[in-house]
């Protein structure tokens, strides 16, 4: 194991060197992060982190650090890139009184004036340990705590010795719980008193990789066993009776693991943690590790059939993450530590194909059905073809721009694009792979294939191998032979006008639109309080009638709507998604232009939107005499 992180660190640093120059500043030239320190945190002498989250109810955490140090001149950093978040997305506002001091004496700090998450304080001689503390500010702005629960990543509570690879930089954590408060993680336990749990020691990167989450009601469940080998749920909800999940959906989610084995026909962890939150006060979100999961979602999202529908995929599609993402890596996105930038370019695999195996694991569980994935199919296809910013902007721009997309908010979001559409065409770009495969191979083989060249060897712990754009062509052309490169220029490095099309046909469907609802889009917009009209007047209505977005050249868009406008009647009536579906469906038979009084910032006016083809909703129907590929594909696999 230790031969194979030197050769990692070897083949990493060698990459970096020709990715990482020197940036010149007004002060002088300072060199970008680099990882050739030698840390002084080892695993005979580790940094001790001890969290106090006694507090965490209220949203407060005090994180106390003893630091291996030597005397002179010494530097400690704050996470900045975060893995899984895939950008420099370290809180460091939640710092908050951090002190720092040796043999019981307060030592003067002072941050670095370019890099603010790196901190310098001078060791006095003769100290071998600095003692820093500061206190973590849980909710500053993302909530992650509750009065009955909180969210804890690592990264949020610690420094680190500057320039060290994360891989040899060892720390041994504990946590100090609030009284009758439960947790979960994948981090190895060393012992447990009362409310404190003592971790054993681990590396730094193991450390950031394994959150944990702990709460007032919880409920813990073996989803699969083999041998020493486990996965878990471990659920943590604000409300007890948010834990009530039927047996049911628990032995969907019992299929998970085996239908995950089944498609990539290995294993990369020792046991996996499905940690979920329940909370409408924490926001949806999902994270990957690699033997672990950061998902949160709405406080019913176990026991409302509807949120299984629309966003069934959260836990299968990060605990897929295991093998694609934290097992195969991007090589520009695998930093040696935190402050290291990340290249993101190659996300459209990392991502894009993770949403297709993420949804495709969903329903071969049957967590969502197999024979509702045309609907879901045609829903997600709807969107991407009607995305107005993808007449200018390809897919690769969106992967390398996703640090900063992730993190944009504001007005025309379809115009700019944002990082959500890697995803989603990149489940249309790599259901067009598996079906050409299919083709090609005449059934005989798809991409589960391509998975298990990708994942071999069949077991092991949870390391990290890197490739390139190259490698994914070559082992594609292993499995299928094809013209795989220039497939991705088109798709992916070129602009494209329209998303992926020949899936649907190849696998025996067509999209047609009609004034039946899609029975995902009706869920969605009865979960998310939206009304979505971008298929009709082209606006995308939130609560109150506020409009999100205008869809460039649609009715609504030439009658000059913009986002953030108010609507506040149509044709006369108070707005409501109702009054609004009366109006959309009394257009069809009239030349009168729909009206609605809107108010923009303290001002009204009223504005005539010229529709009159009535609801539209996507749908595929089966093209006759073609084979129904999509039914082999989502169909369950593992025996």
């Amino acid at each position: 194991m230790a031969m194979m992180r030197h050769s990692l660190r070897q083949a990493l640093m060698a990459s970096l060197l020709l990715v990482a120059p020197m940036v010149v500043r007004a002060s002088g030239i300072i060199p970008e992060p680099n990882a050739d320190a030698t840390p002084l945190a080892t695993q005979a002498n580790p940094e001790r982190l001890t969290l106090d989250a006694r507090d965490a109810g209220r949203g407060l955490m005090t994180a106390t650090m003893d630091i291996p140090v030597q005397s002179g001149p010494f530097t400690f950093v704050y996470p900045k890139w975060i893995p899984g978040e895939h950008g420099p997305t370290g809180p460091l506002a939640d710092i908050s009184q951090l002190q720092v001091s040796a043999a019981g004496k307060l030592l003067p700090w002072r941050r670095d004036k370019v890099d603010m998450y790196a901190f310098h304080v001078d060791v006095p001689a003769g100290v071998t340990s600095l003692q820093v503390r500061f206190t973590v500010l849980l909710n500053s702005p993302t909530p992650m705590s509750t009065p009955n629960l909180a969210v804890l990543n690592w990264n949020r509570v610690l420094f680190y010795q500057d320039n060290t690879n994360s891989h040899d930089d060892y720390f041994k954590a504990s946590i100090i719980l609030p009284q009758g408060w439960g947790f979960g993680t994948a981090l190895p336990i060393a012992s447990q008193h009362g409310d404190r749990v003592d971790f054993a020691e681990v590396p730094l990167n193991m450390l950031v990789d394994s959150p944990l989450d702990c709460g007032r009601y919880f409920k813990k469940y073996t989803l699969w066993k083999h041998g020493s080998a486990y996965q878990e749920l471990d659920v943590f909800a604000d409300r007890p009776q948010d834990l009530d999940i039927p047996a049911p959906l628990i032995a969907s989610y019992r299929r998970m693991t085996p239908e995950a084995l089944a498609l990539y026909g290995s294993r990369h962890w020792a046991n996996y943690h499905s940690l979920l939150v329940l909370s409408n006060r924490i926001g949806f979100e999902g994270i990957e590790h690699h033997q672990s999961s950061d998902d949160r979602a709405p406080d019913t999202f176990m026991t409302n059939a509807k949120w299984q529908l629309v966003a069934g995929d959260l836990l299968t599609h990060e605990f897929s993450h295991s093998w694609n993402g934290k097992y195969r890596r991007p090589w520009d996105l695998t930093t040696l530590n935190f402050q290291i930038p990340q290249r993101t370019d190659l996300l459209w695999v990392y991502e894009g194909m993770n949403q297709y195996l993420g949804d495709l694991l969903s329903f071969r569980a049957g967590i969502r059905q197999p024979a509702e994935y045309p609907q879901y199919l045609a829903t997600i296809y709807s969107q991407m073809a009607n995305e107005p910013g993808r007449m200018t902007e390809p897919l690769i721009d969106l992967t390398t721009a996703a640090p900063y997309l992730y993190e944009a908010r504001g007005s025309y979001p379809s115009l700019r694009r944002t990082a959500g559409d890697f995803y989603t065409e990149g489940e249309l770009l790599w259901l067009d792979v598996d079906t050409i495969i299919r083709a090609q191979t005449h059934g005989r083989k798809s991409l589960d294939n391509f998975l298990h060249l990708y994942s071999e060897p069949s077991v092991t712990g949870p390391i990290t191998k890197t490739y390139t754009r190259a490698d994914i062509e070559r082992m594609l052309n292993e499995v299928a032979p094809y013209d795989w490169h220039a497939f991705f220029q088109k798709h992916v490095y070129d602009v494209a006008p329209q998303p992926p099309t020949g899936e649907l046909r190849r696998a025996g469907w067509k999209l047609v639109y009609t004034s039946q609802p899609n029975p995902f889009m009706t869920a969605q917009e009865q979960l998310r309080h939206v009304d979505d009209q971008w298929l009709t007047f082209g606006l995308r209505i939130g609560k109150d009638g506020k409009v999100f977005d205008v869809r460039e050249g649609s009715p609504a868009w030439k009658a000059g709507l913009a986002p953030d406008m108010v609507i506040k009647a149509v044709d006369g009536q108070a707005y409501s998604p109702e009054v609004l579906a009366y109006a959309l469906k009394q257009g069809e038979s009239t030349t009168a232009p729909t009206r609605f009084e809107i108010e923009n910032d303290g001002w009204f006016k009223q504005y005539a939107v010229d529709y009159h083809g009535g609801p539209r909703y996507p749908h595929l129907v089966r093209i006759p005499g073609v084979p129904n590929m999509l039914a082999r594909i989502m169909a369950p696999h593992a025996r």
